[in-house]
């Protein structure tokens, strides 16, 4: 059976009475961006706590941490974000529950999947925070000590802004890894870009139409964030502190 190309179906109308395909793809990219940059707030954070909990040599905190850390990075992000949209409201006291599930639908998966890809993205920040600063020379960390620094100066004004130039190549690929896999929030029901080309390809049986656009997309926003985190890369770089190309 040949297949019925036709281009022009993103400004035929959508069944939801919202505007056109092309509409509906652009609110999938908001929705997108929205769950990404906010789950990338989350994780950072959290990343950059826990990372340099795990180098305090404070056993139990660091056994806290690593727990932490696998718990999140090793349970598939699928399974993460079912339990956080279908189990979670359940095992909270009632009222929280009842609040979560009798919320708005749309901003229940948005929260939902927003929560879930910043903690799995976390632990995986974590572990590269913990890396950087390890991978450091140990005389940083004993100048710093001699020049009197305290423990959370030495932190804040030697390891962890060398750390940053370190990890952030690996970061770049988080931050595109997060905006992938934010895809995985349509599972749940929220219309994002790989949710609204479902619904598209669902509604006008133009399969290839929608997931190109789709992937145009997700090229577009990705190209963008590999460009700013490689102008942030070398703003902060330190000539001579690592190699960079000629």
């Amino acid at each position: 059976m040949n297949y019925h190309w036709n281009w022009l179906i993103f400004w035929a109308d959508a069944p939801d009475g919202t505007g056109t395909y092309l509409h509906t793809l652009i609110r999938g990219a908001y929705w997108t961006l929205g769950v990404s940059v906010l789950a990338w707030i989350i994780a950072l954070a959290l990343g950059v706590i826990v990372g340099v909990l795990r180098t305090t040599r404070i056993g139990w905190v660091e056994r806290v941490c690593a727990a932490y850390v696998e718990l999140f990075r090793n349970v598939p992000l699928l399974v993460q974000m079912f339990l956080w949209y279908f189990v979670f409201p359940e095992i909270v006291p009632q009222a929280l529950g009842d609040a979560i599930k009798q919320a708005d639908p749309v901003w229940s998966t948005f929260w939902t999947a927003t929560v879930c890809l910043g903690l799995f993205t976390s632990s995986r920040i974590a572990e590269q925070v913990r890396a950087g600063i390890t991978a450091l020379p140990l005389g940083q960390n004993m100048a710093g000590t001699a020049l009197g620094l305290t423990r959370p100066q030495v932190y804040r004004y030697i390891l962890l802004p060398m750390t940053a130039r370190i990890i952030m190549p690996p970061l770049t690929s988080e931050a595109l890894n997060l905006i992938k896999n934010s895809s995985i929030a349509f599972t749940i029901g929220l219309l994002e870009i790989t949710g609204a080309a479902r619904s598209m390809q669902e509604f006008s049986f133009q399969i290839f139409e929608s997931f190109t656009a789709a992937t145009i997309l997700y090229l577009i926003i990705n190209l963008v964030v590999v460009v700013l985190m490689r102008l942030i890369e070398k703003w902060i770089s330190v000539p001579g502190f690592i190699g960079t190309k000629r």
